[in-house]
C-alpha cells in the first residue's frame, strides 16, 4: 500500500510503495502523469542541469543540509526544511523541491534496507562524485555497482564521510 511522502503545489507527489525488492521504492507522479521510480541517474542529471544556474557548491551545500538531518523515518520537519531550501531557487523551486525530496526519500529507504551496510552514505557518495568531483550523472549513478561495501566505505572515509 502506497505511503504518501509529499504533495507539491503543481500536483506532483512522491510516495513509498512496493518495489522489486522491498516496500521502500520511491515513486514520483507528476500531475496528470504516470507513476515512476526515478533512478539515480535521472535525479543526478536533473540536479546537474541546475549547476550552471546556481553553482555546484550551492546544490552540494543544500544537499548536505538535508543529508545531515536524514534518519530512518520520514520527518515532516525535514520535508518542510527541504521546501524552505528549495524556495530560494526562485522559478525552479518546485523542481528543486521535488528532486531533493526524491533524494531524501531515497536516503530514508537506504537507512531501512535490511542488509545495507553503507546506508544513506551511498547517496552522498553519488552526489559528491556528481557535484564535487564533477563526474557525469551516469558515472555517479553506476560507480558503486559491483563493488564491495568495504571498498566503498574506504572511499567514503577518504572523502570525510
Amino acid at each position: 500500500m502506497p505511503i504518501l511522502i509529499k504533495q507539491f503545489s503543481d500536483g506532483s507527489f512522491i510516495e513509498f510503495d512496493k518495489g522489486l525488492f522491498d516496500d521502500w521504492c520511491v515513486y514520483l507522479t507528476r500531475r496528470g502523469g504516470k507513476k515512476n521510480a526515478p533512478r539515480d541517474e535521472q535525479y543526478f542529471d536533473e540536479l546537474k542541469k541546475y549547476c550552471c544556474k546556481y553553482s555546484k557548491e550551492r546544490i552540494w551545500t543544500d544537499f548536505v543540509k538535508i543529508y545531515d538531518v536524514t534518519s530512518s523515518e520520514i520527518d515532516e520537519e525535514v520535508l518542510d526544511r527541504i521546501s524552505e531550501i528549495a524556495s530560494s531557487y526562485g522559478e525552479d523551486s518546485i523542481n528543486i523541491d521535488v528532486w531533493f525530496t526524491v533524494i531524501y526519500a531515497g536516503m530514508v529507504a537506504e537507512e531501512n534496507k535490511k542488509y545495507a551496510k553503507l546506508k544513506k552514505r551511498i547517496k552522498r557518495l553519488g552526489m559528491y562524485q556528481l557535484l564535487v568531483d564533477n563526474e557525469t550523472p551516469s558515472f555517479a549513478a553506476n560507480f558503486s555497482k559491483g563493488m564491495k561495501w568495504q571498498e566503498l566505505d574506504m572511499i567514503m572515509r577518504s572523502k570525510g564521510f
